[in-house]
């Protein structure tokens, strides 16, 4: 509920998806929060650009935090997911050797999977990989299967939890910048871009800026290195040559480049990983591009007859430490969840669960659950798996907008685009509609229809 008086109970850093679940997971109590986002949207950092995985866990660290909540996650995410209307697609993932050592390393894999509970892998020939995935390269000698690996969308679950999270009564404030924390006797004052914000407890979840944030507050404990991931989306038309996940075997250097379908209907590969300075930083590189199309090529060589959609990048939280970064200061009423990397997107619902666990187990803030929530909110499908507004002959003939077709590569319509500047949270900008509706997503980029596009928008909020 939004604070009447001048301190909430709850102040959280960061809009991206562990700060979208943390206020979600906070709204379903009798608290007054307030959610501080730097940018002008939600999911506008890291948690906008990732390979929207959504990851069964069994390669993580046995016994790390990590390792904990990545399946609970998974187990929370699924379930949501259904009940909100975000795609999911269980494709199932296959791990890919490619010679005698690689081959030699998937029996620990499946064993540490079985360490993190996850007992459906199962190791394969050369010759079941090729039937599973027959445009692979030649090459493979064996593999290992995780038939419980999926794609998702990124961009629907970071909204629909902020969605859940404003309808509940969270004051959602964008464009307010963390500038300073002040730590007082019965609350803290935070000083924002666009003014102050007093709150008894402050749980930061700022993504690329955590550090930052856990710095203002006395702390060391660790140091963002922002490290950008490039990747190549190609064309709806090589969606067919790819059915799986396709991972490499991980190696000291790291996990390699993947190969995946995505929800949207593309084929999907990379991400590269490199070491940045700018936390701003989300340029694509002839040097990465280049290894990315090679790899492409390597890996399932008909790609190299594709067309190419897009390119992007994104940048992950990397620390210097091997786990999230999770803890509770109890004289200062203060939670981070810090170093949150890839897989922060299938963990983000059990992360704001054992940030809430902390608060409460603390004693320190009495957490009284609320009678009655709204329902939760039921997203606009963006997945080629289900049924889209363009295909609805009964939506199509209560509201005609549903069928007039402004995105033509990505089959938007007018009606979608309205919604998207109507809703809860709505598009103030084209990289918020973006994320809303998949318009200028497409294969002409917004040529066509980049214009009108502009034009809605401009008469729905504003200029973009």
């Amino acid at each position: 509920m939004t604070s009447s008086a001048s301190t909430y109970d709850v102040a959280v850093i960061g809009a991206g998806l562990v700060g979208a679940a943390i206020a979600r997971e906070l709204s379903a109590y009798e608290l007054s929060v307030v959610w501080l986002e730097a940018s002008d949207d939600v999911g506008n950092g890291t948690s906008k650009a990732n390979t929207a995985i959504l990851h069964t866990g069994f390669d993580a660290t046995p016994g790390s935090l990590e390792g904990r909540l990545v399946p609970r996650g998974y187990e929370l995410l699924s379930a949501y997911a259904a009940e909100a209307g975000i795609p999911v697609e269980r494709t199932g993932a296959i791990l890919v050797a490619r010679d005698d050592q690689q081959a030699a390393a998937l029996p620990g894999i499946q064993r540490k999977a079985q360490l993190n509970g996850y007992h459906a892998t199962e190791l394969i020939s050369a010759a079941a990989v090729y039937a599973a995935e027959p445009n692979l390269g030649a090459g493979a000698v064996a593999g290992l299967t995780v038939p419980d690996e999926a794609i998702t969308c990124t961009w629907t679950t970071n909204l629909a939890l902020a969605t859940d999270a404003v309808r509940r009564g969270v004051d959602l404030r964008l464009e307010h910048s963390v500038l300073a924390v002040h730590v007082e006797a019965d609350s803290t004052l935070v000083r924002t871009s666009c003014g102050d914000v007093r709150a008894r407890w402050v749980v930061n979840a700022a993504g690329l800026g955590s550090d930052l944030v856990d710095r203002m507050l006395g702390h060391d404990r660790f140091t963002i290195t922002p490290r950008r991931g490039e990747l190549i989306v190609f064309d709806k038309q090589s969606r067919s040559l790819v059915s799986s996940i396709v991972l490499p075997v991980p190696t000291s250097l790291g996990k390699g480049v993947l190969v995946s379908p995505t929800v949207y209907g593309n084929v999907m590969v990379g991400p590269t990983a490199e070491d940045v300075e700018d936390r701003r930083d989300t340029s694509t590189t002839p040097s990465g591009l280049a290894m990315l199309v090679a790899a492409a090529q390597r890996l399932v060589p008909a790609l190299a007859h594709e067309e190419v959609t897009s390119t992007y990048a994104g940048l992950r939280a990397a620390t210097e430490h091997t786990d999230y970064v999770v803890e509770f200061s109890g004289a200062q009423r203060y939670v981070v969840a810090g170093g949150i990397r890839s897989t922060g997107l299938t963990a983000c619902l059990a992360i704001a669960e054992h940030v809430v666990r902390l608060v409460r187990e603390s004693q320190l803030l009495t957490l009284v659950e609320r009678p009655a929530l709204p329902t939760t909110v039921r997203m606009p499908n963006l997945g080629e798996a289900y049924p889209r507004p363009y295909q609805d002959d009964d939506r199509i003939a209560a509201d005609p907008d549903y069928g007039r077709i402004v995105c033509f590569c990505e089959r938007v319509s007018a009606g979608e685009i309205r919604d998207a500047l109507c809703s809860t949270v709505p598009a103030r900008t084209l990289g918020g509609l973006r994320r809303r509706t998949r318009v200028l997503n497409g294969r002409c980029q917004g040529f066509f229809c980049g214009s009108e596009v502009a034009g809605l928008l401009d008469r729905g909020v504003g200029a973009p």
